[in-house]
Parts: structure tokens; sequence; C-alpha cells
């Protein structure tokens, strides 16, 4: 089964998450569970992935004091995310409690510790809304720069960035930092509210680790199929 791509499971119920999970079962391994659907199910989502032995992203992008990330990094290594995001524009002491955090509750439990990503730049920005909202000197593609720089120094062990950025994050980070790519899109899909975007093949064979799809699967008519194609086209 191939570990790369990630389906978002970008749902308000659990029973329709889970219809989708039990469809790709015998393509798909990971899935992403974000705001919408921990919000309405709470933890038990985790748990139904984690019983029907699939590896869930948690994708909340933790984002306040370091004492209360580090304290809902604890809670999500406990209920059995595989991976968990915070935001790297959090600083670094928010991102080294964070991950302290993980390393405790895995050591007490004795489970693997998840993978821990800084949130880097929403991939629905572009370098105009960026200089916009932030008022920033820098570029867009050097913010993400900076930020994977932060992730890595705090002792993350990645950071979800636009495939755009993969090739400057893997010059100042190295090759074992481990990237995973929203803002994908097969040829031919709509990009819907995401700007900085590539095809899954182009993200990969930019040195993507992972890549998350959502809509051109869970809104496909055939969900199973459309991941074939996303697969084909990976392996191209």
């Amino acid at each position: 089964m191939d570990n790369r791509p990630i389906v978002a499971l970008d749902f308000g119920e659990a029973d329709q998450a889970m219809r989708i999970v039990s469809e790709l079962s015998d393509l798909v391994s990971w899935f992403k569970v974000g705001k919408q659907l921990f919000t309405s199910t709470g933890p038990c989502i985790v748990e139904q992935l984690r019983e029907a032995d699939k590896s869930v992203f948690l994708d909340l992008k933790f984002h306040d004091i370091p004492n209360t990330v580090g304290s809902a990094v604890a809670s999500a290594t406990a209920i059995g995310a595989n991976m968990i995001n915070i935001h790297a524009s959090g600083g670094i002491e928010m991102m080294k409690v964070a991950n302290r955090s993980a390393e405790e509750v895995s050591d007490r439990l004795s489970i693997p510790k998840p993978k821990l990503l800084g949130v880097t730049v929403l991939t629905s920005m572009d370098q105009s809304t960026f200089q916009k909202d932030f008022s920033s000197s820098r570029t867009l593609s050097d913010q993400v720069a900076y930020l994977s720089v932060c992730a890595k120094e705090a002792g993350l062990d990645g950071v979800v960035a636009s495939p755009l950025e993969i090739e400057i994050i893997r010059e100042k980070c190295g090759a074992q930092f481990w990237i995973v790519t929203p803002g994908v899109r097969p040829k031919a899909a709509s990009l819907g509210d995401q700007k900085r975007v590539m095809t899954p093949k182009e993200a990969i064979d930019a040195g993507a680790n992972q890549i998350v799809v959502g809509r051109p699967i869970t809104r496909a008519i055939d969900s199973f199929q459309a991941t074939k194609s996303i697969f084909a086209e990976i392996n191209e």
C-alpha cells in the first residue's frame, strides 16, 4: 500500500467519514482529520480510524501559548494520532514544548512518538495576499523557509507547506526533514480555494514525503477510481 497520499476527511459526521475510509480501505492507509470533523465527533473519530488499522494525521494546527499547545499535543498523542501539526509561527519555544510533550506521553504510554509538523504558510495564500495581510518585507517563499528552519531548530520532524516551496525547504533543512504538502490537485481538477498548487506527481517528484488530497477524492462520483487514478498519476 502506498503511504504517500493522505486522504482528507473533510466531513461533519463520523458516518460520512468512515464510509469513505471503508471504500478506500484497500488503497489508502493514511487519513487526515481536520477541525470540522474533530469538532463534530471529538476524539472518537481518531479511535475509530486506529481501530480500522489506519494512520491518522490530526490536522488541528495548534497555535497558542507554549503550555496550552504542549497540553493539546499531549492529549493528541494519547488518543493515538500518528501525525500532529502546530503553527510554526507560534515560535520556537512553543514548538519545543510541544515536542517535549509528545515525547513524554509516548514514553509514558510506550507508544511510537507521532510525527510533529510545523505549519508554514497556508496554501490558500499567494504572494500578494501574504504581503497585504501581514505587511511582511519577506517573500512568501522566504517566510516558508524561515519557519521551516525554526521548526527544525525546535526539534520538529518536518513541516506542512505548499509543493511550490519544497525545493527551498530541502535546501535549508536537508533530505531527512519530513514535508507534507496540501495544495495538491490532479490534472483537470478544480483548484477550489487553493492558490499554490501542483499535481500529485509534480509534488512527489519535487520531493514531498506525503501529499494531502481531499475533495478530488471525497467529492468524486467514484472515490475508489479517483484514488486509483491519482496513484497511477504518481507512478507514471
